[in-house]
């Protein structure tokens, strides 16, 4: 399957958070661009999950520890962990998740 990125779809999924999600059969992908100051409450999911920042500051708290991450920072997610975050500039984020999001589609 080949995709455009610019043919997908936007989805507003929180307040400040505008993703395009492409789905294979394992994972789910999210392409967001999310406004600054938009929030990540507290929540957890099965789902294990990286985030990497491709512009912008991200303010992530992973199991109570926090860090800013910068474009080519990555956080690695595990299964049920707590984790919250905030936009402190306009961000674009890559977000892959195991397995599918099935909410997302």
């Amino acid at each position: 399957m080949f995709l455009k990125l610019k043919d997908i779809p936007v989805k507003e999924i929180l307040p400040g958070f505008h993703g395009k999600f492409v789905h294979s059969e394992k994972f789910t992908t999210t392409f967001w661009e999310i406004e600054a100051g938009a929030l990540l409450p507290e929540h957890q999911h099965f789902h294990e999950q990286t985030s990497q920042v491709v512009e912008g500051e991200l303010e992530f708290t992973l199991e109570g520890e926090t860090q800013i991450l910068k474009p080519g920072d990555f956080v690695v997610i595990p299964s049920n962990a707590i984790h919250s975050g905030k936009a402190l500039t306009f961000c674009k984020v890559i977000d892959v998740f195991c397995p599918v999001r099935e909410e997302y589609k």
